[in-house]
Protein backbone atom coordinates (compact mmCIF):
# COMPACT_ATOMS: atom_id res chain seq x y z
CA UNK A 1 0.00 0.00 0.00
CA UNK A 2 0.95 3.48 -0.13
CA UNK A 3 -0.49 6.60 1.05
CA UNK A 4 -2.94 8.11 -1.29
CA UNK A 5 -3.80 11.38 -2.92
CA UNK A 6 -6.21 13.58 -2.28
CA UNK A 7 -8.00 13.23 1.33
CA UNK A 8 -8.05 15.70 4.04
CA UNK A 9 -7.45 14.37 7.50
CA UNK A 10 -9.56 15.13 10.75
CA UNK A 11 -9.44 15.22 14.08
CA UNK A 12 -9.94 12.26 16.08
CA UNK A 13 -7.81 10.16 13.33
CA UNK A 14 -10.58 10.87 10.69
CA UNK A 15 -10.36 11.23 6.90
CA UNK A 16 -12.04 12.48 4.33
CA UNK A 17 -11.99 11.20 1.22
CA UNK A 18 -12.10 13.81 -1.89
CA UNK A 19 -11.30 11.87 -5.01
CA UNK A 20 -15.25 10.89 -5.87
CA UNK A 21 -18.17 12.11 -5.30
CA UNK A 22 -19.07 9.98 -2.24
CA UNK A 23 -16.11 11.87 -0.45
CA UNK A 24 -16.19 9.17 2.54
CA UNK A 25 -15.38 10.44 5.72
CA UNK A 26 -13.44 7.34 7.24
CA UNK A 27 -12.58 6.17 11.16
CA UNK A 28 -9.29 4.07 11.52
CA UNK A 29 -9.80 0.94 9.94
CA UNK A 30 -12.70 1.59 7.50
CA UNK A 31 -12.54 1.27 3.78
CA UNK A 32 -14.21 3.50 1.52
CA UNK A 33 -17.25 2.63 -1.24
CA UNK A 34 -14.43 2.04 -3.94
CA UNK A 35 -13.36 -0.73 -1.56
CA UNK A 36 -9.66 -0.18 -1.96
CA UNK A 37 -8.83 3.00 -0.03
CA UNK A 38 -8.32 2.09 4.11
CA UNK A 39 -7.88 4.58 7.15
CA UNK A 40 -4.51 3.34 8.52
CA UNK A 41 -4.00 5.63 11.76
CA UNK A 42 -5.52 9.02 11.01
CA UNK A 43 -4.09 8.25 6.94
CA UNK A 44 -5.59 7.33 3.87
CA UNK A 45 -3.72 4.53 1.62
CA UNK A 46 -4.77 2.94 -1.43
CA UNK A 47 -4.39 -0.91 -1.49
CA UNK A 48 -4.18 -0.67 -5.90
CA UNK A 49 -1.44 1.88 -6.35
CA UNK A 50 0.49 -0.84 -8.93
CA UNK A 51 -1.87 -4.12 -8.88
CA UNK A 52 -2.99 -4.75 -12.16
CA UNK A 53 -5.98 -6.88 -12.67
CA UNK A 54 -6.49 -6.80 -16.54
CA UNK A 55 -4.48 -5.55 -19.41
CA UNK A 56 -5.42 -6.15 -22.76
CA UNK A 57 -4.83 -4.92 -26.45
CA UNK A 58 -8.04 -3.90 -27.67
CA UNK A 59 -9.99 -2.17 -30.48
CA UNK A 60 -10.50 1.92 -29.29
CA UNK A 61 -13.66 0.93 -31.02
CA UNK A 62 -14.48 -1.19 -28.07
CA UNK A 63 -13.97 1.38 -25.02
CA UNK A 64 -15.91 2.48 -27.56
CA UNK A 65 -14.07 5.69 -28.95
CA UNK A 66 -15.42 6.36 -32.85
CA UNK A 67 -13.34 9.60 -32.94
CA UNK A 68 -10.33 9.41 -30.98
CA UNK A 69 -7.85 7.43 -33.95
CA UNK A 70 -10.13 5.00 -35.45
CA UNK A 71 -8.95 1.76 -36.28
CA UNK A 72 -5.86 2.15 -33.95
CA UNK A 73 -5.19 -0.58 -30.76
CA UNK A 74 -5.14 0.61 -27.38
CA UNK A 75 -3.54 -1.05 -24.24
CA UNK A 76 -6.70 -1.23 -21.81
CA UNK A 77 -5.75 -1.66 -18.23
CA UNK A 78 -7.84 -1.73 -14.55
CA UNK A 79 -7.09 -2.28 -11.11
CA UNK A 80 -10.16 -4.23 -8.86
CA UNK A 81 -12.52 -1.88 -7.45
CA UNK A 82 -15.41 0.36 -8.03
CA UNK A 83 -17.18 2.89 -6.66
CA UNK A 84 -20.65 1.91 -7.75
CA UNK A 85 -22.20 -0.91 -7.48
CA UNK A 86 -23.86 -1.38 -10.61
CA UNK A 87 -26.59 -4.65 -10.50
CA UNK A 88 -25.71 -4.52 -14.30
CA UNK A 89 -22.08 -4.86 -14.28
CA UNK A 90 -20.60 -6.57 -17.25
CA UNK A 91 -17.48 -6.33 -15.59
CA UNK A 92 -18.52 -7.43 -12.04
CA UNK A 93 -15.89 -10.35 -11.22
CA UNK A 94 -13.40 -7.76 -11.18
CA UNK A 95 -15.26 -4.10 -10.15
CA UNK A 96 -17.03 -5.89 -7.74
CA UNK A 97 -13.73 -8.03 -6.28
CA UNK A 98 -13.24 -6.07 -2.64
CA UNK A 99 -17.24 -5.68 -2.09
CA UNK A 100 -18.21 -9.39 -2.48
CA UNK A 101 -15.36 -9.87 -0.01
CA UNK A 102 -12.96 -11.30 -2.67
CA UNK A 103 -9.48 -11.29 -2.18
CA UNK A 104 -7.64 -8.41 -4.44
CA UNK A 105 -5.77 -10.18 -7.18
CA UNK A 106 -3.80 -9.05 -9.79
CA UNK A 107 -0.39 -8.56 -10.63
CA UNK A 108 2.27 -5.65 -9.41
CA UNK A 109 3.23 -3.61 -12.54
CA UNK A 110 5.23 -0.50 -12.86
CA UNK A 111 4.10 2.17 -14.86
CA UNK A 112 7.60 2.70 -17.04
CA UNK A 113 6.33 -1.40 -17.76
CA UNK A 114 3.02 -0.73 -19.00
CA UNK A 115 4.41 1.70 -21.11
CA UNK A 116 6.49 -0.23 -22.47
CA UNK A 117 4.56 -2.79 -23.16
CA UNK A 118 1.76 -0.80 -24.47
CA UNK A 119 4.32 0.66 -27.42
CA UNK A 120 5.61 -2.96 -27.87
CA UNK A 121 2.27 -3.88 -28.70
CA UNK A 122 1.95 -1.43 -31.37
CA UNK A 123 -0.72 0.72 -29.65
CA UNK A 124 -1.31 4.19 -29.77
CA UNK A 125 -3.33 4.73 -26.17
CA UNK A 126 -3.48 3.50 -23.08
CA UNK A 127 -7.12 2.95 -21.93
CA UNK A 128 -8.12 2.82 -18.18
CA UNK A 129 -11.02 1.07 -18.15
CA UNK A 130 -12.75 -2.32 -17.13
CA UNK A 131 -13.35 -0.77 -13.87
CA UNK A 132 -13.79 3.03 -12.50
CA UNK A 133 -10.41 4.62 -13.03
CA UNK A 134 -11.09 7.32 -10.16
CA UNK A 135 -10.40 4.20 -8.01
CA UNK A 136 -6.98 3.48 -9.28
CA UNK A 137 -6.55 7.11 -9.79
CA UNK A 138 -2.69 6.59 -8.39
CA UNK A 139 -2.09 3.95 -10.65
CA UNK A 140 -3.60 5.88 -13.82
CA UNK A 141 -2.13 9.21 -12.87
CA UNK A 142 1.58 7.57 -12.27
CA UNK A 143 1.00 6.00 -16.14
CA UNK A 144 -0.30 8.56 -17.90
CA UNK A 145 2.97 10.93 -16.96
CA UNK A 146 5.01 7.96 -18.81
CA UNK A 147 2.53 7.50 -21.16
CA UNK A 148 2.69 11.35 -21.99
CA UNK A 149 6.55 11.37 -22.60
CA UNK A 150 6.44 8.17 -24.88
CA UNK A 151 4.22 10.41 -27.03
CA UNK A 152 0.94 7.92 -26.26
CA UNK A 153 -2.54 9.34 -25.66
CA UNK A 154 -4.34 8.25 -22.22
CA UNK A 155 -7.85 7.60 -22.55
CA UNK A 156 -10.29 7.57 -19.59
CA UNK A 157 -13.31 5.27 -19.42
CA UNK A 158 -15.08 6.39 -16.55
CA UNK A 159 -18.67 6.42 -14.89
CA UNK A 160 -17.62 10.17 -14.16
CA UNK A 161 -18.45 10.53 -10.33
CA UNK A 162 -15.34 12.48 -9.81
CA UNK A 163 -14.93 15.46 -7.61
CA UNK A 164 -13.49 18.66 -8.95
CA UNK A 165 -10.34 18.37 -7.28
CA UNK A 166 -9.77 14.77 -9.13
CA UNK A 167 -11.31 16.23 -12.50
CA UNK A 168 -8.68 19.25 -12.32
CA UNK A 169 -5.52 16.70 -11.93
CA UNK A 170 -6.55 15.46 -14.53
CA UNK A 171 -6.45 18.49 -16.97
CA UNK A 172 -3.98 18.45 -19.85
CA UNK A 173 -2.84 14.74 -19.19
CA UNK A 174 -5.93 12.87 -20.30
CA UNK A 175 -6.28 13.21 -23.75
CA UNK A 176 -10.21 11.96 -24.39
CA UNK A 177 -12.84 10.20 -21.80
CA UNK A 178 -15.88 8.31 -22.60
CA UNK A 179 -18.26 9.41 -19.92
CA UNK A 180 -21.12 6.82 -18.69
CA UNK A 181 -24.28 8.99 -18.53
CA UNK A 182 -26.52 5.82 -16.89
CA UNK A 183 -29.85 7.47 -16.45
CA UNK A 184 -31.49 11.11 -16.29
CA UNK A 185 -33.32 9.53 -13.18
CA UNK A 186 -31.79 10.28 -9.96
CA UNK A 187 -33.48 7.18 -9.07
CA UNK A 188 -32.11 5.01 -11.28
CA UNK A 189 -28.50 5.96 -10.02
CA UNK A 190 -29.91 5.24 -6.72
CA UNK A 191 -31.43 1.66 -7.04
CA UNK A 192 -29.47 0.41 -9.69
CA UNK A 193 -25.70 1.48 -8.88
CA UNK A 194 -25.48 2.88 -4.94
CA UNK A 195 -25.04 6.94 -6.01
CA UNK A 196 -26.76 9.88 -4.87
CA UNK A 197 -27.33 11.55 -8.21
CA UNK A 198 -26.94 11.95 -11.46
CA UNK A 199 -25.55 15.34 -10.82
CA UNK A 200 -21.59 15.16 -10.25
CA UNK A 201 -21.44 13.14 -13.79
CA UNK A 202 -23.11 15.89 -15.39
CA UNK A 203 -20.95 18.17 -13.92
CA UNK A 204 -17.94 15.68 -14.95
CA UNK A 205 -18.68 16.05 -18.83
CA UNK A 206 -19.06 19.35 -19.12
CA UNK A 207 -15.99 20.63 -17.27
CA UNK A 208 -13.40 17.82 -19.46
CA UNK A 209 -14.67 19.62 -22.38
CA UNK A 210 -14.51 22.98 -20.87
CA UNK A 211 -10.61 22.22 -20.35
CA UNK A 212 -9.68 20.59 -23.79
CA UNK A 213 -10.74 16.86 -22.83
CA UNK A 214 -12.53 14.96 -25.31
CA UNK A 215 -15.60 13.41 -24.26
CA UNK A 216 -17.77 10.91 -25.76
CA UNK A 217 -20.86 9.52 -23.57
CA UNK A 218 -22.39 5.60 -23.43
CA UNK A 219 -25.94 5.11 -22.52
CA UNK A 220 -26.81 1.60 -21.81
CA UNK A 221 -30.28 1.18 -22.67
CA UNK A 222 -32.04 -0.75 -20.30
CA UNK A 223 -35.74 -1.66 -21.05
CA UNK A 224 -38.14 -0.31 -18.72
CA UNK A 225 -35.49 1.82 -16.22
CA UNK A 226 -33.57 4.07 -18.44
CA UNK A 227 -34.91 4.03 -21.82
CA UNK A 228 -38.27 6.22 -21.12
CA UNK A 229 -38.22 8.64 -24.62
CA UNK A 230 -38.74 11.46 -22.77
CA UNK A 231 -36.06 11.21 -20.56
CA UNK A 232 -33.63 10.50 -23.27
CA UNK A 233 -34.48 13.46 -24.66
CA UNK A 234 -33.53 15.51 -21.83
CA UNK A 235 -30.13 13.90 -21.72
CA UNK A 236 -29.68 14.49 -25.28
CA UNK A 237 -30.30 18.54 -25.12
CA UNK A 238 -27.90 18.90 -21.84
CA UNK A 239 -25.44 16.64 -24.51
CA UNK A 240 -25.85 19.12 -27.26
CA UNK A 241 -26.22 22.14 -25.43
CA UNK A 242 -22.70 21.10 -23.93
CA UNK A 243 -21.19 20.39 -27.23
CA UNK A 244 -23.11 19.21 -29.95
CA UNK A 245 -20.31 17.25 -31.78
CA UNK A 246 -19.84 15.26 -28.68
CA UNK A 247 -20.33 11.47 -29.89
CA UNK A 248 -23.56 9.51 -27.88
CA UNK A 249 -23.20 5.96 -27.86
CA UNK A 250 -26.62 4.31 -27.24
CA UNK A 251 -25.86 0.74 -27.05
CA UNK A 252 -27.69 -2.61 -25.90
CA UNK A 253 -28.59 -4.25 -22.78
CA UNK A 254 -28.00 -7.92 -22.14
CA UNK A 255 -28.94 -9.73 -19.23
CA UNK A 256 -25.97 -9.69 -16.56
CA UNK A 257 -25.07 -10.00 -12.79
CA UNK A 258 -27.88 -9.02 -10.47
CA UNK A 259 -30.09 -8.05 -13.40
CA UNK A 260 -31.13 -11.01 -15.36
CA UNK A 261 -34.97 -10.46 -14.85
CA UNK A 262 -34.62 -7.75 -17.54
CA UNK A 263 -34.80 -8.53 -21.28
CA UNK A 264 -32.43 -7.50 -24.12
CA UNK A 265 -32.71 -3.92 -25.64
CA UNK A 266 -34.84 -4.19 -28.25
CA UNK A 267 -33.18 -2.54 -31.42
CA UNK A 268 -35.90 -0.27 -32.47
CA UNK A 269 -35.00 0.87 -28.72
CA UNK A 270 -31.79 1.69 -29.91
CA UNK A 271 -32.75 3.11 -33.12
CA UNK A 272 -35.06 5.65 -31.62
CA UNK A 273 -32.46 6.44 -29.19
CA UNK A 274 -30.38 7.36 -31.73
CA UNK A 275 -32.98 9.78 -33.97
CA UNK A 276 -33.56 11.39 -30.11
CA UNK A 277 -30.03 12.61 -29.90
CA UNK A 278 -30.13 13.98 -33.49
CA UNK A 279 -33.55 15.52 -33.28
CA UNK A 280 -31.74 17.04 -29.92
CA UNK A 281 -29.11 19.13 -32.21
CA UNK A 282 -26.42 16.40 -31.78
CA UNK A 283 -23.94 15.21 -34.44
CA UNK A 284 -23.37 12.24 -33.98
CA UNK A 285 -24.80 9.51 -32.29
CA UNK A 286 -23.77 6.03 -32.80
CA UNK A 287 -25.72 2.68 -32.26
CA UNK A 288 -23.67 0.45 -30.36
CA UNK A 289 -23.93 -3.31 -29.37
CA UNK A 290 -25.77 -4.03 -32.80
CA UNK A 291 -23.58 -4.90 -35.21
CA UNK A 292 -25.43 -4.11 -38.59
CA UNK A 293 -28.03 -2.32 -37.21
CA UNK A 294 -27.00 0.78 -38.85
CA UNK A 295 -25.72 3.96 -37.14
CA UNK A 296 -22.36 2.71 -36.87
CA UNK A 297 -20.69 5.19 -39.77
CA UNK A 298 -19.38 8.11 -38.93
CA UNK A 299 -21.11 11.32 -41.44
CA UNK A 300 -19.96 14.40 -42.01
CA UNK A 301 -22.81 16.94 -40.36
CA UNK A 302 -22.74 19.34 -43.15
CA UNK A 303 -23.11 17.25 -46.71
CA UNK A 304 -23.56 13.85 -45.20
CA UNK A 305 -20.91 12.02 -46.69
CA UNK A 306 -20.12 8.80 -44.99
CA UNK A 307 -16.12 9.38 -43.59
CA UNK A 308 -15.79 6.16 -41.42
CA UNK A 309 -17.75 2.85 -42.48
CA UNK A 310 -17.55 0.46 -39.41
CA UNK A 311 -18.94 -2.92 -38.44
CA UNK A 312 -18.66 -3.62 -35.09
CA UNK A 313 -15.77 -2.56 -33.70
CA UNK A 314 -13.94 -2.74 -37.07
CA UNK A 315 -13.07 0.47 -39.29
CA UNK A 316 -13.54 -0.75 -42.81
CA UNK A 317 -12.97 2.26 -44.65
CA UNK A 318 -12.07 6.02 -42.90
CA UNK A 319 -11.98 9.18 -45.54
CA UNK A 320 -11.17 11.97 -43.07
CA UNK A 321 -8.07 13.79 -43.78
CA UNK A 322 -6.40 16.40 -41.61
CA UNK A 323 -9.69 16.60 -39.66
CA UNK A 324 -11.98 17.48 -42.26
CA UNK A 325 -14.73 16.26 -44.91
CA UNK A 326 -12.42 15.01 -48.03
CA UNK A 327 -15.85 16.51 -49.48
CA UNK A 328 -16.75 19.81 -48.56
CA UNK A 329 -14.08 20.98 -45.92
CA UNK A 330 -16.21 21.13 -43.26
CA UNK A 331 -14.11 19.86 -39.56
CA UNK A 332 -14.85 16.86 -38.02
CA UNK A 333 -14.31 16.85 -34.40
CA UNK A 334 -12.21 14.55 -32.57
CA UNK A 335 -8.84 13.26 -32.42
CA UNK A 336 -7.33 12.12 -35.95
CA UNK A 337 -3.85 12.44 -35.68
CA UNK A 338 -1.15 11.53 -33.58
CA UNK A 339 2.02 14.04 -32.42
CA UNK A 340 4.35 12.19 -31.23
CA UNK A 341 7.22 14.43 -29.35
CA UNK A 342 10.67 13.97 -30.75
CA UNK A 343 12.26 10.65 -29.56
CA UNK A 344 9.22 9.30 -28.44
CA UNK A 345 9.22 6.45 -30.81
Amino acid sequence: MREADLYRQRENELVNCELCAHECRLGPGQVGICGVRVNRSGRLYTRVSDLVVAAHVDPIEKKPFYHVLPGSASYSLAAPGCNFRCRHCQNHEISQMPANGRKLAGEHREAAELVREAISCGCASIAYTYTEPTVYFELMTATVVRARERGLLNLMVSNGYLTAAARQRLYGLIAAANIDLKAWSDGFYRRLCGARSKQPVLETIADFRAHGIWVEVTTLLIPGLNDDPRELAEMARFLARVDPAMPWHVTGFFPTYRLTTVPPTPPETIARAREIGLEAGLRYVFAGNRPGLGGEDTCCHQCGTRLVRRYGFRVLENRIADSRCPECGTPVAGIFELCRPAGST
